[in-house]
């Protein structure tokens, strides 16, 4: 009976994260939850992903990872970086594709995809390319160096976890990055190759619309002395409750006000910046007692000259992965008045939406047109809320803190690498070490953690961990070996690749490896043959998902920002996953024999 129960949870599971009603996380909890209520797990048993070795190594890294950026080590590259991208297109693709996997063989993917990006467009707008001839490949390249090290993906931290709790030896720091590195160069090859022809030719959401659409619906007008709104509550007022005007700023007597709420009390002939859709600006000028003034191009470009940090420019931003702005509304965020911001236009997914977008729930990758003053960006961005993509100024390093962070992350990786201790313990000890030693404050590591990803782990690891205890692994991998154990152990690698990277492009990678590792231990044990090439199998297909931009959080970061489309994951990601599961299905086996 529990068999059963397990099953139809874990299909409720696949249907919810297929249809996305809820966050990952919280799709990935309630499965959790649905296993202790309904007994197939005992609370403890159910609770257990939170103190999964692989849960407390992966919050570890991201203070870990998050002491090398704030340090600003990775920006001090990002001088030679531009530079050498400037020379023309192929050697931008190159540098920021080699940059991509070096980076993301150490550090979180997501966190280097984060600051790339906005390099990447800042080259774009100096050369002339199209940022999306770029950022996909700088997200694929990202995934393929990742699964170079044991901590470059949590999914690899993941799988390791799960071979350790079932009694197997875990992977070590750089067991797997031969058989990695062939498929990163067999990667690379066919995104520099392949990427000028396949990639489309398409501006960035800046030259694409985002600036120029918000641009039609951005006005300066002045209030008549004769107006029925003077001296009346910005609330209260016509402009707002029947035109339905975002007032920006107001300048009354050379003095400029940003911070204004709906009490604010209007004079006459006050200088309103606002945003207004065109056709009732034309209906407010005709009624009389508003009189527009300015043109909205220069508006724009006049806002952007300005340095001062209290003065309110435009900026572009994205709402990075994690981000706790993430599927919440800007009403329910109660967002101008908390983080004293207005938001000119919004690119979600698809679609640019200029006009009554507060009740539209925010996702991962989308971008903002905001109106805000320097300090208050820079309190976004240093709060890990968004991602500044346009005027990219590179952090100035801290000597004083990069180099014992640097230290401190050699420290990990060699302890790991030279099996002096875990991952785990060298990953704790080296988090305690930055904060300790001050590098980070408590509360800077405490928000470093992507809490996000913890809870969507703990909760996915409940259901291999239902289907070891309700015998469901053993029962799949049974079914699976009588109808394929004869076959020839590299084909059989072969499709455990293809399903498990099919199955990515539907689940969450996490989910798709916390179901599959599993299964897998299982089936080596069926067929005598060793774990290893399978476990790194589902490691390198879980990683390498390049069809969607939902199939891993880099894609989607970089779906908005390059203005894509979602055939041309399609186009350009299906070819190059078919090419990798080839030859992985080839590559794995020459470095992990199936041989016990």
């Amino acid at each position: 009976m529990e068999l059963y129960i397990t099953a139809a949870i874990i299909f409720i599971g696949i249907f919810l994260f297929i249809k996305d009603y809820f966050s990952i996380d919280t799709t990935s909890i309630l499965i959790m939850a649905l296993f202790i209520v309904s007994g197939v797990l005992s609370p403890e048993e159910g609770f257990s992903g939170f103190n999964h070795p692989a849960t407390i190594t992966l919050g570890c890294m991201f203070v870990v990872s998050a002491a090398i950026f704030k340090s600003g080590i990775i920006d001090s590259f990002s001088d030679k970086i531009i530079r050498i991208a400037k020379i023309n297109y192929v050697f931008a693709l190159m540098i920021f594709c080699f940059s991509a996997a070096l980076f993301s063989a150490f550090i979180n993917d997501t966190a280097v995809v984060a600051i790339l990006i906005p390099m990447a467009l800042l080259v774009c707008r100096e050369t002339g390319i199209n940022p999306s001839r770029l950022l996909i490949p700088i997200s694929f390249s990202a995934l393929f160096g990742g699964t170079c090290t044991l901590i470059g993906t949590s999914t690899n931290i993941l799988v390791s976890g799960i071979a350790k709790k079932s009694g197997l030896e875990p992977f070590n720091m750089f067991e797997f990055t031969l058989p990695a590195l062939c498929l990163l160069a067999i990667g690379l090859t066919y995104l520099i190759m392949v990427g000028p022809w396949l990639l489309p030719k398409r501006a960035g959401a800046h030259e694409s619309g985002l600036t120029k659409e918000a641009q039609n619906y951005l006005a300066e007008v002045v209030l008549g002395k004769d107006s029925t709104d003077v001296d009346h509550a910005i609330v209260q007022s016509k402009l707002v409750s029947q035109y339905g005007a975002q007032i920006l700023s107001i300048k009354r007597k050379h003095h400029r006000m940003y911070e204004i709420n709906g009490d604010t009390i209007l004079r006459a002939e006050d200088s309103m910046k606002i945003l207004i859709d065109p056709q009732h600006l034309s209906q407010l000028m005709d009624k009389g007692g508003y009189t527009l003034i300015g043109d909205k191009t220069n508006l724009l470009e006049s806002e952007n000259k300005k340095d001062n940090k209290d003065e309110k420019t435009i900026y572009e931003v994205m709402i990075p992965y994690g981000s706790p702005l993430a599927e919440r509304s800007l009403r329910q965020l109660n967002f101008r008045n908390i983080y004293y911001a207005s938001v000119l236009a919004l690119r979600h997914r698809k679609e640019i939406i200029t006009q009554d977008f507060s009740n539209v729930v925010l996702k991962e990758g989308d971008m903002l047109l905001l109106y805000a003053a320097q300090k208050d960006i820079q309190a976004l961005t240093s709060r890990k809320l968004m991602v500044v993509l346009s005027n990219y100024q590179a952090k100035k390093v801290n000597y004083k803190k990069a180099i014992p962070a640097l230290l401190i992350t050699l420290g990990v990786v060699l302890s790991a690498a030279l099996n002096l201790t875990s991952i785990l313990i060298s990953a704790m000890v080296g988090s305690l070490l930055l904060v300790t030693t001050s590098i980070l404050k408590p509360k800077e590591a405490y928000d470093a953690i992507e809490w996000k990803v913890i809870f969507m782990m703990a909760g996915v690891l409940s259901m291999g961990k239902a289907l070891e205890k309700t015998g469901g692994s053993e029962l799949i991998s049974q079914f699976i070996f009588e109808q394929i154990g004869d076959l020839n152990p590299s084909i059989i690698l072969s499709l455990v690749f293809l399903i498990t990277f099919l199955s990515t492009n539907i689940l969450s990678s996490k989910a798709a490896a916390a179901l599959m590792a599993p299964i897998v231990i299982s089936l080596a044990g069926a067929l005598q043959l060793s774990e290893k090439p399978f476990l790194i199998g589902v490691m390198f297909a879980c990683s390498l998902t390049f069809m969607t931009p939902v199939s891993y959080p880099t894609n989607t970061m970089v779906y908005g920002a390059g203005n894509y489309k979602f055939n041309d994951f399609l186009k350009f990601g299906t070819p190059l996953n078919f090419i990798i599961w080839i030859a992985a299905s080839f590559i794995i086996p020459v470095f992990f024999p199936f041989e016990v």
